[in-house]
């Protein structure tokens, strides 16, 4: 083990300052990455913590979204990935991942959490109260008007506008619409029929390239409204969701409480910590349309030379130091104690 990644790995079992003395680190390489584009934010700030940490190191991450980072790394043409989703059972069963030593499993590290905002952009108003009904007919497209009585119901001293609604969608395979559509299977299955899928299945709407796409989408139009990463809603209108008897608008918090009362999903090897999240859970202090994106690399890799540096990049994520990075630059959440614990012990097996 090099003196940086232990240095690391210490370091993020006692919670302190994770970032090795560029004066000792012995870590040289490139590591490659790509995927989630709700990450991008976060893997800015943690690439450049690491790299003025290991000046050595070059990391690469491409925001291509989480279909295309899945591909990449399966492909071979990346050392680790970027996922709002986890691989699925059978798609971790059928293996063939390139960069992977043969019969070897994958690692997921839940390592960046966030709420999904719904956004909307109405002359005059900032926040709207929705029931989980409400977000699924618009999206559905059975809510086509912004005075629609559903709206108006929850929003009793708003001036709703007689004005259309232009809901936005992602047009590529997105992780961030599998985890919307998630939540909109689980809160109005009677409304939303398409199940959760990463590919917009409906007609109509606007479709818009990536979560910039979607914002800029947004901004643009006049009464229009999309889903993204809450870090990048900026000054548009946000909803407040439903949960339990109160409207609960996103935080870092209610996010990261969501995850914590979720289980892992069953069958999964020791490393692939796939959480299984409970979009119907009624504790007002949860925000239920939640995003967790994966750090996904190899349990063990078939090429040793950068193992130490991918231990060490994602140890120094997992760690208080990381999460904080990440929650300053991109309004993420940082995991828990009991997480980071059972994060860590999966990176500390791969090989």
């Amino acid at each position: 083990m090099t003196a940086a990644l232990a240095l690391s790995s210490c370091a993020a079992n006692e919670g302190g300052s994770t970032a090795p003395d560029a004066s000792v680190s012995t870590l040289s390489g490139n590591l490659v990455g790509a995927g989630a584009s709700s990450q991008d934010s976060a893997q800015q700030a943690w690439i450049a913590g690491f790299q003025t940490a290991n000046p050595d190191v070059t990391i690469d991450y491409d925001p291509s979204g989480s279909g295309a980072g899945r591909d990449t790394f399966l492909e071979g043409a990346s050392d680790f990935a970027g996922s709002d989703r986890a691989f699925k059972a059978e798609e971790v069963a059928a293996g063939g991942f390139k960069k992977c030593a043969a019969d070897s499993s994958i690692v997921e590290l839940p390592l960046y959490i966030s709420p999904i905002a719904v956004i909307f952009n109405l002359d005059g108003i900032d926040s709207l109260d929705l029931e989980p009904a409400a977000i699924a007919g618009i999206f559905a497209g059975t809510i086509t008007k912004w005075n629609d009585p559903a709206i108006a119901a929850t929003n009793p001293d708003v001036t709703l506008p007689d004005l259309a609604i232009t809901a936005v969608h992602r047009s590529d395979k997105s992780g961030t619409t599998g985890n919307f559509t998630d939540y909109l299977a689980a809160a109005a299955p009677d409304v939303w029929t398409s199940g959760a899928v990463e590919e917009w299945p409906l007609q109509g709407g606007e479709a818009a390239q990536g979560t910039s796409g979607v914002v800029d989408a947004v901004t643009n139009g006049t009464g229009t409204v999309g889903y993204a990463d809450a870090s990048r809603a900026g000054d548009l209108g946000t909803v407040s969701v439903k949960v339990g008897d109160a409207f609960v608008p996103y935080s870092p918090e209610a996010a990261s409480a969501v995850v914590d009362a979720s289980p892992f999903e069953e069958g999964r090897a020791d490393g692939d910590l796939a959480i299984a999240l409970d979009r119907n859970a009624d504790d007002t202090n949860v925000y239920p349309i939640v995003l967790v994106s994966y750090l996904i690399g190899c349990q063990q890799y078939e090429d040793p030379a950068n193992v130490e540096i991918v231990k060490s990049y994602f140890s120094y994520i997992a760690s208080a130091e990381g999460q904080d990075v990440a929650a300053e630059n991109a309004g993420s959440a940082p995991i828990s104690d009991s997480l980071r614990e059972k994060i860590q012990t999966a990176i500390d097996s791969i090989q």
